[in-house]
């Protein structure tokens, strides 16, 4: 049993991407990022985290419009009540906890709740006269029975501080491991039915793009996940293997369909660790570089990678467990790390790891 209540997973990923511009600005130009003054190619973190919580099953709505969620779900317990009638109690309930309202019954910022949250605010709305809605029941039923997604990426209510919800993930831009000279892709597309004697386009356009060796890392704390989902261990731990899986295997879908550019990472680590999270992006400080007669980055990053986790074992303690799966070797460099056979074998050595060292209470700094 470590003494440490916490543990980190850390999760690093080499991950090639064909032409494409997943993650554009307000200009439609792909993402950057300077780092150690060369040019590189960047995925907001934000843009991965959409795509791997539209990936679980469950998940919150994000909202203004709470009192139409509530109505809703209160006229599909109780056939007998009017959409007024329940607009009022969805009104009254919500404004009991605190959270301010529009004059059209929107709430003034984006709110997040789950459908459990939803069903549980509604049944007690229904159970008892408006007038007695107490504040401690209201916000024990919001802080309840966070979906995965909430419960991962956590809420913030800044007019009303007790709702927040500590997020257990910490997910960092992705950029590419190697400098990037962005090229552009010029494009026309033609009226099929324009008279043969015009000439020309009827629209054109261009677009900017680069194919990239990525580097991505993000962590899970997962005493802070076990804690948000009702301090339940294997809710937790469960949470924990899914989120990996899904970073593994989501993808931003900006421009998907003009450049078909979903691949998988070539190389995945997953560190188990009782002291803190580290992130390894320093190794990529100075771009890899390919010499004369040299071709691809992976190989290259997947070994600046690897060494610079091994350089940080002087400052920091060794993790309980390091788990490496990369589809280019069957070899590690890493210290203390086990190889796997397939995604689901690293997963399923994680999950054993995890139920053997993670604490049963509800111990999170």
């Amino acid at each position: 049993m470590i003494e440490n209540p916490n543990m980190y997973a850390d999760m690093y990923a080499i991950h090639s991407i064909p032409t494409a511009n997943m993650n554009s600005d307000d200009n439609g130009m792909q993402k950057k990022v300077s780092v150690g003054g060369a040019l590189r190619t960047r995925v907001s973190s934000q843009a991965w985290k959409k795509a791997i919580r539209d990936r679980f099953d469950e998940r919150a709505f994000r909202t203004k419009k709470a009192v139409a969620l509530l109505v809703r779900k209160m006229m599909d317990i109780d056939n007998g009540i009017t959409e007024a009638e329940a607009s009022e109690k969805a009104v009254k309930l919500l404004k009991a906890e605190g959270v301010s309202l529009t004059n059209d019954n929107t709430t003034k910022a984006l709110l997040m709740l789950s459908p459990r949250q939803i069903d549980n605010a509604a049944r007690y709305a229904l159970s008892c006269d408006s007038k007695k809605y107490i504040k401690k029941d209201v916000r024990e039923i919001l802080k309840k029975d966070n979906s995965l997604d909430l419960a991962l990426f956590g809420r913030m209510v800044a007019e009303d501080p007790a709702l927040n919800v500590d997020a257990a993930v910490q997910f960092a831009h992705a950029f590419s491991t190697h400098r990037i000279e962005p090229e552009y892709d010029y494009f026309t597309a033609l009226d099929d039915l324009q008279d043969k004697d015009e000439q020309g386009a009827s629209h054109l356009d261009h677009t900017e793009y680069n194919a990239s060796t990525f580097y991505r890392y993000a962590n899970v704390n997962v005493n802070e996940l076990i804690h948000n989902l009702n301090r339940n261990k294997e809710a937790g731990i469960a949470g924990t293997v899914k989120f990996i899986r899904n970073f593994v295997l989501a993808m931003p879908t900006g421009m998907q369909n003009r450049h078909a550019n979903k691949t998988l990472p070539s190389y995945l680590m997953v560190s188990l660790r009782t002291d803190t999270p580290v992130n390894l992006a320093v190794a990529f400080e100075k771009p890899v570089i390919i010499r004369n007669n040299e071709y691809g980055y992976t190989d290259k990053s997947i070994e600046r990678l690897e060494n610079e986790f091994n350089s940080t074992l002087k400052m920091v303690d060794n993790p309980a467990a390091t788990f490496v799966l990369n589809l280019e070797s069957d070899d590690t460099k890493v210290k203390g790390a086990v190889t796997t056979e397939n995604l689901n074998d690293l997963l399923q050595r994680v999950s054993e790891t995890l139920t053997k060292e993670v604490q049963d209470e509800d111990n999170n700094d």
